[in-house]
C-alpha cells in the first residue's frame, strides 16, 4: 500500500490500481441489539477471548437507510471508536456481516464520494482515467451547485476547451442486495428523485451528466432501481436515462482494514431483471 492509501490490484486485473480507503483506527467487533432511531444503535462490545461481554454501548449509524435486512439483533458488526473523546456517542457503527455470513458490509453513505474522489486525485497527472466508463473526464470540485441543489462532483475534460460545460457525477450508496441483485434505494427518498430529475433537466439543457451506484460489498452481479419499494425513485431515473444521462455501477471489496473500489457493475432496467 502506497501512503495516499492505494493498493495494487491482482494480475487478474492487469495494469489497474484499485482505489483503498483505510479505516482511520482499528475496528472492534461487536454485536447488533437495536436501533433507537435513524442514527443510533446499541451494541454489545466483544471483550478478550474467554471474557464476558460488556454492557450495552451507543453508536452512531451513519446510514439513515432502514438496512433491515442488515441490522438484525444479533447480528457480527464492526465499531470504531470516535475520534474526540467530547463526542456523545463514543463509537461509529462501521461495518455489518451479510445475511449469509458470508461478507461485510460498509453502513457509510459518505464512503462512495471519498473513493471516488480519492480515485480522481490519484488519476490526477497520470494520463489515466479515474474511471475506465468516463474516459477523459478529470475532476473539477466536488459538491457542485445548480439551481436549488447541490451535486456531488462537477468533471471537466482533461484537455478542455472553452465552450465546455462540464459533466454532473452523482454519486448513491447501495446496501440492499437479493440474490446478487443490489436495489436502490432501500427506503424511498424523495430528495434522490429530484435530484436525478433536475439531472435530466440540466442534459436537456445541455450539461451532461452521470448517476454512479456505488455497493458497498462485493456481493453483487447487478444494480438497479428498486421499483417495489420507490417507484417514484425508478420512474426519475428511467427519465434521466432517456434524457440522456448515464448510469453506472460499481461495487466494492469491505474488509476489517478498509474499501476498495472494485470494477464496473450493470445497472439494469428492472425490466430486464
Amino acid at each position: 500500500m502506497d501512503p495516499r492509501g492505494t493498493r495494487r490490484s491482482s494480475a487478474a486485473d492487469g495494469r489497474r490500481t484499485l482505489t483503498f480507503v483505510p479505516f482511520d483506527g482499528s475496528l472492534r467487533a461487536a454485536v447488533f441489539l437495536e436501533r433507537p432511531n435513524r442514527f443510533l444503535c446499541r451494541v454489545l462490545l466483544d471483550g478478550p477471548p474467554g471474557a464476558p461481554m460488556g454492557d450495552p454501548v451507543e453508536a452512531h449509524l451513519p446510514d439513515p437507510g432502514r438496512l433491515t435486512e442488515l441490522l438484525v439483533t444479533g447480528r457480527r458488526v464492526l465499531v470504531e471508536a470516535a475520534a474526540s473523546p467530547e463526542r456523545r456517542t463514543r463509537w461509529t457503527l462501521r461495518l455489518a456481516r451479510t445475511p449469509a455470513n458470508d461478507g461485510w458490509v460498509s453502513l457509510d453513505t459518505t464512503l462512495p464520494n471519498r473513493l471516488l474522489a480519492q480515485a480522481f486525485r490519484e488519476a490526477a497527472g497520470t494520463g489515466q482515467d479515474a474511471l475506465e466508463e468516463l474516459p477523459g473526464w478529470i475532476m473539477d470540485r466536488a459538491e457542485a451547485t445548480f439551481g436549488p441543489s447541490r451535486f456531488d462532483f462537477l468533471l471537466k475534460r482533461a484537455h478542455a476547451t472553452s465552450g465546455d460545460s462540464g459533466m454532473i457525477l452523482e454519486a448513491k450508496s447501495v446496501t440492499l442486495v437479493e440474490d446478487g441483485r443490489a436495489l436502490f434505494p432501500d427506503a424511498v427518498t424523495a430528495r434522490g428523485a429530484r435530484h436525478v430529475r433536475e439531472m435530466a433537466d440540466l442534459a436537456r439543457q445541455g450539461r451532461p451528466g452521470t448517476v454512479i451506484f456505488v455497493a458497498q460489498r462485493e456481493d453483487v452481479e447487478s444494480i438497479e432501481a428498486a421499483w417495489e419499494i420507490d417507484p417514484d425513485f425508478a420512474d426519475a431515473l428511467a427519465e434521466a436515462r432517456a434524457a440522456g444521462i448515464r448510469v453506472l455501477g460499481r461495487r466494492c471489496r469491505v474488509t476489517p482494514e478498509g474499501v476498495t473500489l472494485l470494477g464496473p457493475v450493470p445497472v439494469l432496467d428492472p425490466a430486464e431483471g
